[in-house]
């Protein structure tokens, strides 16, 4: 009886573990394939809209569907316990994923969606370091050696851009890296703002936020000119906001952070895949072309997301070991 019992509480836990990887799972190529998606769109509407009221239109609509989803669910209550502290970093972390979004959209002007998406591999490095410096976080060696070796990755996939000195893209790179510069500072802010509000309220304040701030910089009359498939590349980068954050949020309920930051290091590599999908079919021709990497460049992608994904990895064993290290230590202090 005994016996039964375990057995049918083991396989209990393995259906558990079963459902909860395959709901994760699917979450996350959910979140892979939308912001995989997600550069190509903002490549197309460079075509028709500038980056200033595309971004606007991103977040008026994720800031309009948020609030009546937290009004509904009754979550607006959390914004009392606000104090003038937290309502300026509020401030300028919406400045902050206001230049995130922009810069973004303007770094596409000139480059690649699936180079983009690559360069934008360094916010990992830019975070590390912020929480090193601000927040007085733990920086071991082996996180050194991933981003030497994703300062290699970059420098071998850029590397026909650097033997011809074709400044475009190295003017896009750079834009790239204020785009990463910007996501970085917001998710500094962000955390330090955990304690009072929650991520989704922190979004619909920023949401809101950059819609008024950004309407006087913004075209909204331009949208009324623009043909049917321009409106469906519009709603899709909108949509986009809302899906794919969202799928993340499951995705980290049902996955360690460590499992979903790695299956997310590798939306360049579904960017590029896409990428040629469009160029094999012959969609969005005008401004989507081929990337034309030799073995070099891809050498240099897949060091690239190597360096991103062990970071991912890498990091909460060493913090498991340094801990383990200080309680091994305790008895021998007390002696």
């Amino acid at each position: 009886m005994l016996q039964a019992l375990v057995f049918t509480l083991a396989s209990a836990d393995m259906t558990l573990d079963r459902s909860r990887f395959l709901h994760g799972l699917f979450f996350c190529c959910i979140t892979l394939m939308f912001w995989g998606m997600l550069p190509i769109a903002l490549k197309r509407s460079t075509g028709f809209i500038d980056p200033v009221t595309l971004t606007w239109l991103r977040f008026a609509f994720a800031g309009i569907v948020m609030l009546m989803w937290q009004a509904r669910q009754g979550k607006l209550s959390e914004f009392r316990n606000l104090s003038g502290t937290h309502s300026v970093r509020l401030i300028v972390a919406g400045t902050m994923l206001i230049v995130n979004y922009t810069f973004m959209v303007w770094g596409l002007s000139y480059l690649h969606p699936g180079a983009a998406q690559l360069s934008f591999q360094l916010a990992p490095l830019f975070l590390t370091l912020g929480g090193w410096l601000f927040l007085k976080e733990r920086v071991f060696w082996q996180h050194w050696a991933c981003f030497a070796l994703m300062a290699v990755g970059m420098l071998l996939f850029f590397h026909p851009a650097l033997e011809s000195s074709a400044g475009m893209t190295g003017l896009g790179f750079l834009i790239i890296q204020v785009s990463a510069l910007g996501w970085t500072a917001y998710a500094l802010l962000q955390k330090s703002l955990f304690r009072v509000l929650s991520p989704s309220n922190i979004l619909l304040c920023i949401y809101l936020y950059a819609l008024v701030v950004m309407l006087p910089f913004a075209h909204p009359a331009s949208l009324l000119t623009l043909d049917a498939q321009d409106r469906w590349v519009a709603l899709f980068c909108c949509v986009n906001t809302l899906v794919a954050y969202g799928s993340f949020a499951q995705a980290m309920r049902y996955w360690q952070t460590v499992q979903v930051s790695a299956c997310i290091a590798m939306t360049p590599v579904v960017t590029f895949i896409l990428t040629e999908v469009c160029v094999g079919y012959g969609f969005f021709s005008d401004v989507i072309f081929s990337a034309e990497a030799d073995q070099l460049s891809l050498l240099g992608m897949g060091l690239v997301v190597l360096a991103a994904i062990s970071v991912q990895l890498l990091s909460p064993a060493l913090e498991k070991r340094r801990i383990k290290a200080l309680h091994a230590l305790v008895p021998l202090t007390d002696r």
